[in-house]
């Protein structure tokens, strides 16, 4: 990587250039972890909780979906607008939005106005992705030089993930009232935001500096309504599930949204049919790999992303775990898809991704079907939620390469690019509509149970109130404590959904997908 390439006349190492990118790429990967180790101390600091006293998933559940749908819903404009008006350029209007976006949250002093920063963070990060790698194919000439490049990056992707878990917990934790700004202390949570801030400075600078701009000269339009169409369809899609207590109960507002959302979604295929310069190209579901392993995408992103949510809040709020704690707590699930991944990536040369995209959802299913039906408030993490967390993890990293060869597999060259930002856009929408379901699910499961039977503190709760510096305070902990098991219920009833939609990605993969044994391709590695 010492080798060095001319940008405006300047001799520059691309090895400065990869770290840039890198960056980035690391800046993007720990914003999808550092701010859920986050979420039960951002929950109690906003004040967001429902009448048990539990944290209001309804609400709170939008911090993770806002990212996601702005993200999966720009993903493909942010590719295209990179190709017409210059790869650097956007990608530093990402950078800029991205660090903007992340000081906002940092001083956010409501959650409406952080869940707006998080979808400002979703629309930075659209841009700075698709720009990033493609710079990178840029700087680095293909072959054993590019592929050096990719594996960088990759691993960056797999590293960064665990340097979320581990730095979003101590950040929460140990900078907790550390700083005081105007006579207020700053609570721990904000510094998950904070830490963008200066990784986006020293990316913006080293951009101008070692970067070079790119564009290409054949790229034509960029379709905005079609992008403002999906998004738009999407959220309300995600807002009539998240605000319904029971997804089987038809309400005046859930029907108005849920309705909208299929007329703006129908609407965005229409005009992608006809628009010359169509975000989405149709011609694209012509490809039955693709299409199979979008579907799968889909399916997999709606069952996975609710477990991260209900995991974090079993370790903080049933059980009263550190943050730094909990972020050790999920470094497993790392380690299980590197490895599940490393086995996948031998695996696909000799049996072709079928097979893989079949069975690494039924093991990460399995796992998450586990953690459903036996899921307890006081559950063993060594007995229950460790192993169950090595199952999905691994099910997960066999799959993930799988589907990535899957739907490019087949696919012109020249459309290999767009076929990769697809599979991650519907994986990120299918998350964000996964997880307004499940939540729905996990709701309505919680409000029948107590409502059936109402929670009853136990004598020795109700002991250790009385017995408390202040009554009213501990009696009111101590109706929360009683209506657990219930909440507990609830989540347990959303994994197993979670579960049987991970099981129907392998399903309907393995139904549909039909590439052959063969090398992974490179655009998919990254």
């Amino acid at each position: 990587m010492s080798q060095t390439y001319t940008s405006r006349g300047t001799e520059t190492h691309k090895g400065l250039a990869l770290l840039v990118l890198g960056i980035s790429q690391l800046m993007i990967i720990l914003d999808a972890t550092i701010v859920n180790v986050a979420l039960n101390h951002i929950a109690i600091d906003f004040g967001v909780f429902d009448e048990t006293g539990a944290v209001d998933f309804a609400q709170i559940q939008w911090i993770v979906t806002g990212y996601a749908l702005t993200f999966g819903g720009v993903l493909l404009l942010g590719g295209k607008l990179a190709d017409r008006l210059g790869r650097r350029r956007i990608f530093m209007a990402g950078l800029v939005l991205f660090g903007f976006a992340s000081l906002l949250g940092g001083f956010a002093n409501s959650l409406g106005v952080l869940i707006a920063a998080r979808a400002l963070q979703g629309i930075g990060g659209a841009m700075l992705a698709p720009a990033a790698l493609s710079l990178l194919t840029v700087v680095f000439e293909e072959g054993k030089e590019r592929d050096r490049a990719f594996g960088v990056w990759a691993g960056i992707s797999a590293g960064g993930a665990a340097i979320g878990l581990i730095l979003g917990g101590l950040l929460t934790e140990k900078l907790d009232d550390v700083l005081v700004l105007g006579g207020n202390p700053v609570e721990g949570w904000r510094w998950v935001f904070f830490v963008n801030v200066p990784i986006a400075l020293f990316a913006l600078w080293g951009t101008l500096r070692f970067v070079p701009e790119s564009k290409d000269e054949n790229a034509k339009g960029f379709d905005v309504i079609g992008a403002v169409l999906i998004t738009a369809g999407l959220a309300a899609l995600v807002y009539g599930l998240a605000n319904a207590n029971d997804p089987l109960v038809a309400t005046g507002t859930k029907i108005a949204f849920i309705g909208g959302a299929a007329v703006l979604i129908a609407a965005f295929f229409v005009w992608e049919g006809v628009i010359k310069q169509p975000l989405l190209p149709l011609r694209l579901f012509k490809f039955r790999n693709l299409t199979g392993s979008n579907i799968g995408g889909l399916f997999v992103g709606a069952g996975l992303f609710s477990s991260f949510l209900y995991l974090v809040f079993w370790m903080q709020q049933i059980n009263g775990w550190e943050p730094l704690k909990s972020g050790f707590a999920f470094l497993p699930f790392t380690v299980g898809i590197i490895i599940g991944a490393a086995f996948s990536s031998v695996m696909i040369g000799r049996l072709g991704p079928r097979p893989l995209v079949t069975i690494g959802p039924f093991i990460a299913g399995t796992g998450m079907l586990m953690l459903g039906l036996f899921l307890e408030p006081d559950s063993s993490y060594l007995g229950l939620v460790l192993p169950a967390q090595l199952v999905i993890s691994i099910g997960m990293g066999v799959t993930f390469p799988a589907l990535v060869s899957g739907a490019v597999s087949g696919v012109p060259q020249e459309n290999a690019g767009i076929a990769s930002a697809l599979l991650n856009a519907a994986q990120q929408v299918g998350g964000a509509v996964g997880v307004a379901l499940l939540t729905a699910i996990s709701i309505g499961r919680t409000n029948s149970l107590l409502t059936a039977n109402p929670p009853v503190p136990t004598p020795e709760m109700m002991a250790a109130a009385a017995a408390a510096p202040d009554p009213a305070a501990a009696t009111a902990l101590a109706m929360q404590q009683a209506a657990f098991p219930a909440i507990v219920d609830g989540w347990g009833a959303a994994l197993t959904v979670g579960a049987v939609l991970i099981y129907l990605a392998g399903i309907i993969m393995g139904s549909i997908v039909r590439a052959k044994p063969g090398a992974m391709p490179k655009m998919a590695m990254a």
